[in-house]
């Protein structure tokens, strides 16, 4: 890491980092920054010439401590107004984000695409938001090590940016310590960084915050990113040979869409992606046997994240390739027959609440009477935060058990989010984001360029062709008040 000065008109920026494996746009783009000179505009003198875009560092021979001198225009800053009227570039850029009612989007450093649409997805959650704009050092658990710690206040200050900006802004800083704590993304193909899976970023992402948003406590209930998305999953495993049959449990960030010629639709996926088999060896037999391994949902989360299995690894290639196969995806997503007995009963009581409420509304008569429908479950029966009951949710929508009661899952989620690849490739392509803001709207973050979208657009993205195609969806749970 080389560290320079650049002056730019009178002003001298000390203390400058230089990445050499990185192509001398991403300087620019810290320039950027800096100075507010975008890098198209950015002459900067260097052996032999300008610097370009796609230089080699180790043929230029910058050195370090050297001094750089950089020249061109900033973006011009809009006037105030000589009247006292107010439009709306007039205002803080802050306030302009706000008016907008979408966040601004993200520079693409070079096949950044996977971690750019990752980023607008997992932003789109205010609790998560809410967690990390309570991270501080001074909360920081002694399990968590130094390059957690950075990324995770990385990932704050970057939401942060990207609500209080109505331009691009530029991921540098997180793009770094992404790669220094998960050295894969700092692959290179022809010196440039290669193309990496968003769902392997989005799982390694969630996974660091996952251990430094953890309080310094043995609760479950401290662990605010698997309060958010995690699921816990009952298994039945059997063994039709010998006829052995145990159970087991285990906690997962998201759920697996399986995708075969019987699969049209999220839901077959789904049930397949629950069911599977697996070799191990057979204490009854004395050697490795096949195992059926069926699970059920224990536990919901207040997302649920889909990950439809697109990518396999092809011998004949050797090299990932992708099933293109057009699989549906719902709006209204209901798992209520994915879950195992004793959380269905729990859904039971709210879900027809949830009726009541929905019928009330088309003036309809609910099937229960108001006594009913505000039965108190016995203590047996209440669910718990393993269950259908969400102290997240209450927090989310203000309310207090005074004001509106406990708050309870239903089964019921809504698509918040879809993360899209184009292309035939997992190591090539395009990811895009498509995110659901606050207002209703949908809006495409594609890198640099959001986009206001058509609800009826976002279902289209089901595959099926070379248009871009869901790869993660994410959808939020649907809770009444008992």
């Amino acid at each position: 890491m080389l560290t320079v000065s650049v002056k730019w008109q009178k002003k001298v920026f000390e203390g400058i980092e230089i990445d050499p494996t990185l192509p001398p746009y991403v300087f620019k783009a810290q320039l950027y920054d800096l100075t507010g000179v975008p890098p198209e505009r950015q002459k900067i003198m260097v052996k032999g010439g300008l610097l370009k875009d796609d230089a080699d560092w180790s043929a230029i021979g910058v050195k370090d401590g050297q001094k750089l001198m950089m020249m061109g225009t900033a973006d011009q800053i809009v006037k105030a107004p000589e009247k006292a009227i107010v439009f709306a570039e007039d205002l803080p850029e802050e306030e302009q984000a706000t008016n907008l009612g979408y966040s601004a989007g993200l520079v693409n450093l070079g096949n950044t695409c996977y971690m750019n649409s990752t980023v607008q997805c997992l932003k789109s959650v205010p609790e998560l938001k809410s967690a990390l704009s309570n991270y501080s050092l001074a909360g920081r658990s002694n399990d968590v090590d130094q390059t957690s710690h950075m990324l995770t206040v990385a990932t704050r200050e970057l939401f942060g940016d990207l609500d209080r900006s109505v331009n691009a802004v530029s991921p540098t800083q997180f793009w770094m310590t992404l790669r220094k704590k998960f050295p894969q993304f700092s692959q290179l193909q022809n010196g440039m960084h290669m193309q990496q899976d968003a769902e392997e970023c989005w799982t390694q992402l969630l996974y660091t915050l996952s251990q430094s948003l953890k309080a310094p406590t043995s609760s479950e209930d401290s662990d605010a990113v698997k309060a958010l998305f995690g699921v816990n999953l009952r298994s039945r495993v059997h063994c039709q040979e010998s006829g052995e049959e145990s159970s087991e449990t285990e906690s997962v960030y998201s759920l697996k869409c399986h995708i075969s010629h019987e699969v049209n639709h999220l839901h077959e996926g789904l049930k397949h992606g629950l069911k599977g088999e697996l070799e191990k060896t057979s204490p009854a037999l004395g050697r490795t046997a096949i195992y059926l391994k069926e699970s059920l949902i224990d536990s919901l989360p207040s997302y649920l994240t889909v990950q439809f299995v697109r990518f396999f690894w092809k011998r004949e290639t050797n090299q990932k390739a992708k099933i293109l196969r057009k699989v549906d995806y719902p709006l209204e997503l209901d798992i209520f027959d994915l879950c195992s007995e004793d959380l269905r009963k729990k859904l039971e009581a709210p879900r027809q609440k949830l009726r009541d409420e929905e019928g009330k509304k088309l003036g309809l008569q609910p099937k229960s009477s108001a006594k009913d429908s505000d039965v108190k479950m016995t203590e047996a029966e209440a669910p718990s935060n393993e269950g259908g009951e969400s102290s997240t949710a209450a927090q989310q929508e203000g309310a207090s058990s005074s004001e509106k009661g406990t708050l309870h899952m239903t089964g019921i989620y809504d698509l918040v989010s879809v993360l899209t690849h184009k292309g035939r490739s997992a190591d090539s392509g395009h990811y895009v984001a498509w995110v659901k803001q606050e207002s209703g709207k949908w809006v495409q973050y594609d890198d640099s360029y959001p986009s206001i979208q058509r609800e009826e657009d976002i279902i289209k993205l089901s595959g099926g062709g070379d248009w871009h195609m869901a790869y993660i969806v994410m959808y939020k749970a649907r809770f009444v008040s008992m």
